[in-house]
């Protein structure tokens, strides 16, 4: 199988870059982690790779807002050359901080109408930080990234991971496209799933918007999700794998390997 190239952009404050290209390394890809300085100077570098990751952390300390200034930083000086990245077919994840820069610079959900952001991600309800682990719905086929999977458990480290739309028509359409392809799912065995959006607290651990934790582009090649798959590719990383609750892969692990075979 051919090994595509794989970029980790990181910036001041990013603190999942290593993992982030461990878990690639480890389902076959070759891995080059690179300074955002180092695209703004040379942003032809982007031509020799085929997937692009933006990973977790505390890009720039989240001054102004969450992933806001490396956001600005693309929108403005790398939007083209982003958008011909995609036009060329290859793949985009963001996970955590590099879902709130995606969504924030557009490169996710690019809107014309000119009223404002589709949406955006902003303070969890809970007005603190959330460490914990959640129980994931996928939906639909449409993301490359999660073919093949239905449900993943993965971990959460945010503040402001709550998922609100401009208003209810772009939460609607949205869903008609498929594109709310990760949803919370309540942990609690006696408690029906119930309608979108009625997960309660902890599970959905920030008051997103119809339980949403992961959004892709009307293609299915731009992936951005606020629970970690980096951060479980080894059932020894599951919070209970002494009492043998987890397979023989980390859920997260699929996610990478997906984006790997897309390019086989």
């Amino acid at each position: 199988m051919p090994q595509p190239n794989v970029l980790i952009l990181r910036a001041p404050g990013t603190n999942c870059d290593v993992e982030t290209a461990f878990a690639f390394e480890q389902s076959g890809g070759q891995v080059e982690v690179l300074h955002i300085n180092r695209l703004l100077e040379s942003p032809g570098l982007f031509a020799k790779f085929q997937i692009l990751c933006i990973p977790g952390g505390f890009s720039y300390g989240d001054d102004v807002a969450a992933g806001r200034i490396l956001a600005n930083q693309i929108q403005h000086h790398l939007a083209d050359h982003l958008a011909e990245f995609k036009a060329e077919g290859k793949l985009i994840l963001g996970v955590c901080n590099g879902f709130q820069v995606l969504i924030k610079s557009g490169v996710l959900l690019d809107d014309k109408s000119q009223n404002g952001p589709p949406a955006t991600l902003t303070w969890n309800d809970s007005g603190k930080f959330e460490d914990r682990w959640v129980q994931l719905d996928v939906k639909g086929s449409k993301c490359v990234f999660l073919n093949d999977i239905e449900s993943m458990y993965l971990p959460v480290a945010h503040a402001e991971g709550k998922f609100v739309t401009r208003d209810a028509d772009v939460l609607a359409q949205l869903d008609g496209g498929e594109q709310l392809v990760l949803r919370y799912l309540s942990q609690r065995g006696d408690e029906p799933r119930g309608s979108l959006g009625d997960v309660p607290y902890p599970d959905n651990p920030n008051g997103s918007t119809a339980d949403v934790a992961g959004v892709c582009d009307p293609t299915g090649r731009v992936l951005g999700l606020m629970p970690h798959p980096e951060r479980y590719i080894d059932p020894t990383q599951h919070p209970r794998w002494t009492r043998g609750e987890t397979g023989e892969l980390g859920d997260g692990l699929q996610v990478f390997k997906n984006a790997v075979e897309y390019f086989a």
